[in-house]
């Protein structure tokens, strides 16, 4: 058996090797233990009121004979203690002064626990709406214990939250010839298999937390975005939620390589760990694995072996349009959104120009023959119109254009409705703080801004240094967003009196933009239609794509 098996009179004395800053004495949670199909576990209650369960397991530790294995289920006897998050899964650590750094968080292999954050007044027959976060981070680097991805905030409004922890890197993606023979046929993607394992685990028993089965949305940013298309189209996923929400970016046309391909990689990297078998592979330490792996985030920069998502034929049964054609899809609403000022406009050679003629010179070598007329949907008249054009054409050819592409996608084969939205709202930073790899003064709605937005973390930013200075106006803002997310769980439309977010439509490409006040506007289709025509004739470098991307 794993687990903390304690009984409530040992509680109190444990929670003290919480970790972070918000570590606390647990309190305990009137009319606990919850039983689930687990076990009986014990929450923590806030300050707040909202119940928290945090570090609940939901499968077997990913150890030893079941590493690269599918999740498996566990059973514990006693009282599980579900009083501090746990570890996130193996994988390289951040710098502390980055952005996205919320102190230093337990990490190894034993890392499938989710955290579930319950109203105070919920009960098992509150049947609430329910909010499921995967986080991103590129496949390799993540976690459910980073503080913006709290669900304490959309508790106290009223819903119930969860967010789990996954398989990352090789550990979380390799695929392998002997895998294949050993699993009947089919190897990778454990990382997505351990998402459709918390989701299994929250449809058996998120009532018993308060929350209702039938009104789970699931929503995910940048990979984790990724993931929940991934589980959209898994059959595996067939009934787990009623709802999806991509945030940069919806991605319902590519998928990984196939499984012989993946296979290759899977040697490539036995190869490169010295290992004679599958069997040596799993004595290896992870952190040799870890160091073989391809890494360029928070700091690193490491050319190794790269284990992506595949085409595995268990979880992932075909490649998209196919699965799109068949009607074999999880039919569901579906938010497709973005920021502003993406990864797309990193990477976009166009946003390094700071004059009309730098602008124009690149967009010549970009486009050659066809470059009048983009310069035509794109005019620069004075410096200062550069940046504005610049950034419109990126994401109009980058993630606004994914966003409209699963909209259209969605409305040709599927019969559930797709809203649009764009995140274009600049974090209001403390005057002169400094960044490691962020420059406030130039920096807009960059990838990940809008996360805090929809789950009301902001204030997680000032946990160990002020580098926010926030105002009503963003409060009011992320109150928006957030109740519109919990209306999309709640009835399946992100449907406000204060936002009145239309579903897209052919006739009516409309989409919401949450700037500085939600508005709702019309995409430019005559310019995304000419850039879906055109694609570059050459592509002169772009900004850094190294950022973290969760």
């Amino acid at each position: 058996m794993f687990g903390r098996r304690l009984t409530l009179c040992t509680m109190i004395a444990g929670a003290m090797l919480a970790f972070g800053p918000e570590a606390r004495s647990m309190v305990p949670i009137a009319g606990d233990p919850v039983t689930t199909t687990g076990g009986k576990v014990a929450g923590t209650l806030l300050a707040s009121g909202v119940k928290a369960y945090l570090g609940v397991r939901f499968a077997a530790p990913p150890v030893q004979q079941l590493r690269w294995k599918p999740p498996q289920p566990i059973k514990w006897d006693g009282v599980w203690v579900a009083d501090r998050k746990g570890p996130e899964c193996i994988q390289v650590l951040r710098p502390h002064n980055i952005n996205h750094y919320f102190g230093e968080e337990p990490t190894g292999e034993d890392c499938l626990y989710l955290n579930i954050w319950a109203p105070a007044s919920a009960t098992a027959n509150s049947h609430l709406p329910v909010i499921v976060f995967i986080y991103g981070g590129g496949g390799t680097i993540g976690s459910s214990g980073i503080a913006i991805y709290g669900g304490e905030e959309v508790a106290q409004q009223g819903a119930v939250f969860v967010n789990f922890n996954y398989r990352v890197g090789a550990l979380g993606f390799m695929a392998h010839p002997e895998l294949t023979r050993e699993q009947g046929g089919h190897s990778g993607n454990y990382g997505y298999l351990d998402q459709n394992g918390a989701l299994r685990w929250i449809h058996d028993n998120i009532a018993a937390f308060g929350g209702d089965p039938g009104k789970v949305v699931i929503t995910g940013q940048s990979f984790g975005a990724g993931s929940v298309a991934a589980q959209i189209f898994s059959p595996l996923s067939k009934g787990l939620f009623r709802g999806a929400a991509m945030w940069s970016a919806c991605n319902f046309t590519t998928a990984g390589p196939d499984l012989a391909t993946a296979e290759q990689a899977g040697l490539e990297l036995q190869k490169r760990l010295g290992a004679a078998s599958l069997e040596e592979m799993r004595n290896v330490p992870a952190d040799r694995i870890l160091a073989a792996q391809s890494e360029n985030q928070v700091g690193m920069s490491v050319r190794g072996i790269r284990t992506p998502p595949l085409i595995d034929g268990y979880f992932t049964v075909a490649d998209k349009a196919t699965l799109l054609a068949r009607k074999e899809v999880n039919d569901v609403p579906i938010i497709a959104s973005s920021n502003a000022d993406d990864l797309d406009a990193n990477q976009s050679p166009l946003t390094r120009a700071r004059t009309v003629a730098e602008f124009q010179s690149i967009a010549r070598r970009m486009y050659a023959a066809n470059a009048d007329a983009f310069l035509r949907l794109f005019p620069v008249k004075s410096d200062a119109d550069v940046y504005a054009a610049a950034h419109a054409a990126a994401r109009e050819n980058g993630m606004l254009k994914a966003s409209r592409t699963c909209a259209q996608l969605q409305s040709q084969d599927n019969r559930s409705p797709a809203f649009v939205g764009l995140f274009a709202h600049k974090h209001s930073y403390v005057p002169g703080v400094k960044i490691a790899d962020q420059n406030p003064l130039t920096i807009g709605a960059y990838h990940t801004a809008d996360v805090p937005f929809w789950f009301g973390t902001l204030d997680a930013f000032n946990m160990f240094r002020p580098t926010r200075a926030w105002t009503s106006e963003d409060r009011k803002l992320s109150d928006t967003m957030l109740h519109s997310l919990i209306a999309f769980a709640d009835t399946g439309a992100p449907q406000l009196d204060a936002v009145k977010w239309p579903a897209w439509s052919r006739r009516d490409e409309k989409y919401v933009v949450f700037g500085d006040t939600p508005k709702i506007e019309k995409l430019n289709v005559v310019r995304m239609d000419w850039l879906a025509s055109h694609a570059p004739e050459s592509s002169p470098e772009g900004g850094p794509a190294t950022s973290p991307r969760d």
